[in-house]
C-alpha cells in the first residue's frame, strides 16, 4: 500500500507539487500519467524519501518510507536506470545491494533470469549496456529483495517491443500475487494494458484518478433505428447531445431514455447498447489539455 496525502513540494515561491493525494493499492498496478514537468518525478522521489515535502506527508506499507527497516527488502524502486556505476559490472552491483540487505548470494542469480540478462551481458561494464539492458539491470535492483511494493519510473523506455511485453507481464503477475505497483510512463498504451487504477497529475495537482474501467468508461448509448432522423430529432428537443456515426447515433442519453424517446416518436430501435469506452490516450489528452507544453506551430 501506498499512500499520499496533501504531498506538496515548494521551490522558491513556486509550488512543484501542491496538494497531491492518492493511494495505490495491493494487488493492483496504479498508473500514474502526466506531461513532462507535471510532477511525476517529484512526487516518486517524496515517496521514496529522496525529496523533502514543503507540506503533507506519505507512507509506504504504513509509514515513512524513511523509517522502514531494511527498505530494499519492503519496496523495490526504480526511479532512474542510468544511475549506476558505470566501471562496475551489472553482477557486481546486484552483489553489492545483495550483501548490505543481507540477502543470499544465490538471489542475485534469481533477479538476472527474471530480467533476462545473460551471464555474459552481467559480467559486462555498465558503461557498455544499452539503455535497455540499463532498465532491465535497474529492474533486476528493484525485484533483488523481493519486496512487496514496486514504485517504477519509466521502466519501459528503451525496451523493445517483446521486452515491452515482458514488462507488461511482469508487473500483472507481481500484482496478481497481491503486490503494490505504481508505474509511471509516457507508454500509454502499455499503461492501459496493465494499470488497474489511474492516477493523472497536470502542473502539479490531480486532475483525475479512479479505477481505469471508470475512467476510460464513456457515458451514453449507442442506438440504430429504422428512421434515425425521426429519432435524434426526438433526442435533441429533450436537449440530450446526438451525433450520427457510421452505424447510427450516438447520444448523452442513457438506455431508458432514448427507450422512452423512441417510443413517443414511434420509431422502432434495432440496436441499443452504451457507449464505447474511450482510450486512455483521449482521456490523457482531454484531461491535461491545458496543463502541457505549448507546441510550436510551423
Amino acid at each position: 500500500m501506498i499512500t499520499a496525502e496533501n504531498l506538496t513540494r515548494r521551490y522558491g515561491d513556486r509550488d512543484v507539487v501542491q496538494d497531491v493525494s492518492f493511494t495505490a493499492r495491493p494487488g493492483r498496478v496504479t498508473g500514474f500519467l502526466g506531461p513532462n514537468g507535471a510532477g511525476k518525478s517529484t512526487t516518486m522521489r517524496m515517496l521514496t524519501g529522496l525529496t523533502t515535502p514543503s507540506a503533507g506527508r506519505s507512507t509506504v506499507l504504513g509509514t515513512d518510507f524513511r523509517e522502514l527497516s531494511n527498505p530494499g527488502r519492503r519496496v523495490g524502486v526504480l526511479l532512474d536506470a542510468s544511475a549506476q556505476h558505470a566501471g562496475r559490472t551489472g553482477r557486481e552491483i546486484l552483489r553489492l545491494s545483495s550483501r548490505l540487505m543481507g540477502l543470499p548470494s544465490r538471489r542475485v542469480d534469481d533477479v538476472l533470469g527474471t530480467v533476462g540478462l545473460s551471464p555474459a551481458e552481467a559480467g559486462a561494464r555498465t558503461r557498455t549496456y544499452s539503455l535497455g539492458m540499463r532498465q532491465r539491470l535497474g529492474l533486476a535492483h528493484a525485484l533483488l529483495g523481493d519486496p512487496e511494493v514496486l514504485i517504477l519510473d519509466e521502466p519501459v523506455n528503451g525496451l523493445d517491443p517483446a521486452g515491452i511485453r515482458w514488462m507488461r507481464h511482469l508487473l500483472r503477475t507481481f500484482a496478481d500475487d497481491g503486490g503494490t505497483v505504481l508505474l509511471s510512463s509516457h507508454l500509454l498504451r502499455e499503461v492501459e494494458a496493465v494499470a488497474d487504477d489511474l492516477v493523472i497529475i497536470g502542473s502539479g495537482r490531480i486532475l483525475a484518478q479512479g479505477s481505469a474501467e471508470e475512467l476510460l468508461a464513456t457515458p451514453g448509448t449507442e442506438v440504430r433505428s429504422l428512421d434515425d432522423g425521426v429519432l435524434a430529432a426526438a433526442l435533441t428537443a429533450r436537449e440530450l447531445e446526438v451525433v450520427r456515426t457510421g452505424s447510427g447515433l450516438r447520444t448523452s442519453a442513457t438506455a431508458e431514455e432514448v427507450g422512452r424517446a423512441a417510443l413517443d416518436a414511434g420509431v422502432v430501435l434495432t440496436d441499443l447498447r452504451p457507449s464505447a469506452a474511450t482510450g486512455l490516450e483521449d482521456l490523457f489528452f482531454d484531461t491535461t489539455a491545458q496543463h502541457g507544453r505549448e507546441e510550436i506551430s510551423a
